[in-house]
């Protein structure tokens, strides 16, 4: 492969012109080497967050935070506990919102738990379309004191992606505590809302007992490393073409001899005139 040779008609830059051009390289140099070192950083941040979310998953199930605990409850500390609940289902007071599983498009049953507490709304599952109707689910409502354990998950307040939730009409497509208690006129409702855990197995041919809990999807995006890499990429590609641009003007200035830059300069000047 011939390399291309500097071009003799051109003279070496100018003194002001390579500072530029430097000042540039250095700054675009630092900012992507920056970028690159915060990505790793977040990097670890998610690795450690996932770490924290398994572990918490799959401990045994506690008791859920008392009402003293609710100001204070964020995603970061209390998302994903296993919790233990124990109250009484209010069946007609549920909140149907719009999902879509793997089992296919329909409903989360958002049903309220009164507690010795409090009222926690509980996921109790999905529902298809068809088993919207509290009378086509099987029977599958618990009366009276009932257990339960299940992951605890924050509040989704506003609505989906694109639309907002309509209490009015009682469309909801999000689990929007707040927004869900006051249309059901449930006072002192805790700030969260669990996902119930599935249930047992049920025997090979059995009729589905609808809603079907424990659909939870935990997934968390960890592409840093590939942006992190992209970033010192780039670094590494402003710090090649400063390089070539160095050896180029290297060439210019032991081809044009001592002084080209000044006489290049006025040759120009001449020729403006």
């Amino acid at each position: 492969m011939s390399r291309t040779p500097p071009d003799p008609s051109r003279g070496p830059r100018s003194t002001p012109a390579l500072a530029v051009l430097a000042l540039a390289g250095v700054l675009l140099f630092a900012l992507f080497a920056a970028l690159g070192i915060w990505q790793l950083e977040r990097r670890a941040w998610k690795l450690a967050l996932i770490e924290r979310v398994e572990s918490r998953v799959h401990a045994p199930p506690a008791d859920a935070p008392a009402p003293a605990d609710w100001p204070r409850i964020d995603a970061g500390e209390y998302e994903y506990r296993h919790l233990r609940l124990e109250g009484v289902l209010l069946h007609e007071r549920e909140a149907l919102v719009q999902a879509s599983t793997r089992l296919g498009p329909g409903y989360w049953v958002l049903t309220p738990l009164r507690t010795a507490h409090g009222v926690i709304l509980v996921n109790r599952g999905f529902v298809p379309h068809e088993r919207r109707e509290r009378a086509t689910r099987s029977g599958n409502e618990p009366v009276g004191e009932v257990r339960l354990t299940g992951l605890l998950r924050i509040s989704e307040p506003g609505g989906g992606f694109l639309r907002r939730n309509d209490p009015a009409a009682d469309r909801w497509f999000s689990r929007d505590v707040q927004a869900i208690a006051a249309a059901r006129g449930l006072p002192h409702v805790a700030p969260f809302f669990v996902d119930e855990d599935a249930p047992a197995a049920q025997p090979t041919g059995a009729e589905p007992r609808w809603p079907v809990g424990g659909l939870t999807v935990i997934a968390f995006h960890n592409n840093h490393l590939v942006y992190a890499l992209t970033w010192f990429g780039l670094a590494l590609g402003v710090a090649l073409a400063a390089w070539l641009v160095a050896r180029a003007e290297h060439r210019l200035r032991r081809t044009h001899g001592p002084g080209a830059t000044d006489v290049a300069e006025s040759t120009r000047d001449s020729a403006a005139d």
